[in-house]
């Protein structure tokens, strides 16, 4: 009996993984892709996957969306103060049991719902400009130029909602970005996802899926991450690089021969066992921004 319940749930899950790469495809394919250069003739065959969170950017878009909007007043710092330690639990916990997957989603959803679209995406443009453009790995950049410098094409991955990846890319200069699909009608967020995160599994099948529409070889291609959670993904290309990796992702691109690029400076956080998906600058405000909630609610 508990067999069967554990392969209805393992099954399950594939299956909304597959759902949320077929939404992160389809929602890419819609987006305008950014013009190729002219003076570097395009390599058909190859592209690089980056991950965005602790990979392209110090601490977790998400988070930094989400102190723009609160600065804005689109919700409560209690709110906020709530958002944060959610994700904390889920993110620097490590913990991805289906309770906390559902937790952090919901969490993200209740940024959107009843929203318009198109709203947001112009807030998006705002608070990358305000929060995020500083926090651009300067090293993780530079590796995404040169594929770009090459010919190929440079893709972001990530649970990010997938309008606030697309600026990210757009603003970096890169070809797209497959990312979180949040359902909309009439221009309006209903609150509901669009499959589910794009997260473990599912970013590994949204990349096999964007190799077979654009005719890519995934030998040819590469994939960079900080996240153990990624290893799916990085496995199915050719080459494999952990960029500011996580204790567990250290570990296994030794196992495997994966390359390591580490752009962080001071404490590594690696070394000390916490994983690194949000920046130390993040974890400290939202450490501290739950903290003093739990003080004033005393």
């Amino acid at each position: 009996m508990a067999g069967n319940r554990e392969m209805e749930s393992d099954r399950l899950a594939e299956l909304a993984g597959e759902a949320s790469a077929e939404a992160a495809i389809r929602a890419a394919a819609a987006a305008p892709e950014l013009e190729a250069s002219l003076a570097v003739p395009t390599d058909l065959t190859a592209a690089a996957f980056f991950d965005v969170d602790n990979t392209m950017m110090m601490g977790a878009s998400i988070f930094h969306f989400a102190r723009g909007l609160a600065a804005r007043k689109y919700f409560s710092s209690s709110d906020l103060a709530g958002f944060v330690w959610q994700q904390l639990k889920f993110r620097v916990g490590g913990r991805e049991d289906p309770e906390s997957v559902k937790a952090s989603r919901e969490q993200a959803l209740s940024f959107v719902a009843g929203r318009s679209v198109a709203e947001l995406v112009s807030l998006g443009e705002e608070i990358y400009d305000e929060l995020m453009a500083d926090r651009i790995w300067k090293g993780t950049q530079a590796l995404a130029q040169m594929h770009l410098d090459a010919g190929q094409r440079v893709w972001l991955v990530t649970a990010t909602p997938v309008e606030l990846a697309q600026i990210i890319a757009r603003r970096l200069g890169l070809n797209g970005a497959l990312g979180t699909v949040s359902e909309s009608e009439n221009g309006v967020y209903t609150g509901r996802l669009v499959g589910d995160l794009l997260h473990g599994k599912a970013k590994a099948q949204a990349v096999r899926s964007l190799a077979a529409k654009e005719g890519l070889d995934l030998r040819r291609c590469t994939a960079y991450s900080d996240s153990s959670n990624d290893v799916p993904m990085l496995s199915v290309v050719g080459t494999a690089v952990a960029v500011n990796p996580d204790s567990q992702l250290r570990e296994v691109s030794r196992r495997k021969g994966w390359e390591i690029r580490d752009f962080r400076t001071g404490r590594k956080a690696a070394k000390i066992g916490v994983p690194s998906v949000l920046g130390a600058g993040a974890l400290a405000g939202a450490v501290a921004a739950t903290l003093a909630y739990r003080r004033r609610v005393k």
